[in-house]
């Protein structure tokens, strides 16, 4: 069949594609020794205050689990619209010591930043240049 998809046969009108944390927050991380700091930074005001709600030391623990976190510690920086999260033990050494690829944990904002969110009421005053605002 050539051409666009008939209506009966695409998604629901309903439907809306997933969200992850990427489309309403950018992130940086890095280490600390053996200890891994993640920053996730708010497009807008919109965002910042989800992120507040939602995105938890526990959440963040139980998102990278498979990391084995010995304690995740969470720290709140409005004025950048951002949470800071330390995530203790999860470098395997850290980048002296550590056999893994990513030593530094450079690459773990990026691995939480794929995390799956629910749709928020507010989306359109999250996502980066649609109407939000960083005030």
């Amino acid at each position: 069949m050539n051409g666009p998809i008939p209506r009966e046969m695409g998604p629901a009108a309903t439907e809306r594609p997933p969200l992850r944390l990427a489309d309403i927050a950018h992130g940086r991380s890095g280490d600390k020794g053996n200890h891994a700091n993640v920053a996730i930074i708010a497009y807008t005001a919109a965002g910042y205050a989800w992120l507040r709600t939602h995105l938890t030391a526990e959440a963040v623990e139980r998102y990278f689990s498979p990391l084995r976190p010995s304690r995740g510690v969470r720290y709140e920086a409005p004025n950048l619209l951002a949470l800071n999260f330390v995530l203790d033990d999860v470098l395997a050494g850290g980048a002296s010591r550590s056999l893994r690829i990513d030593s530094q944990g450079k690459t773990l904002a990026l691995a939480l930043l794929q995390m799956p969110i629910e749709r928020p009421d507010n989306v359109d005053a999250m996502l980066r240049g649609a109407g939000g605002t960083r005030e």
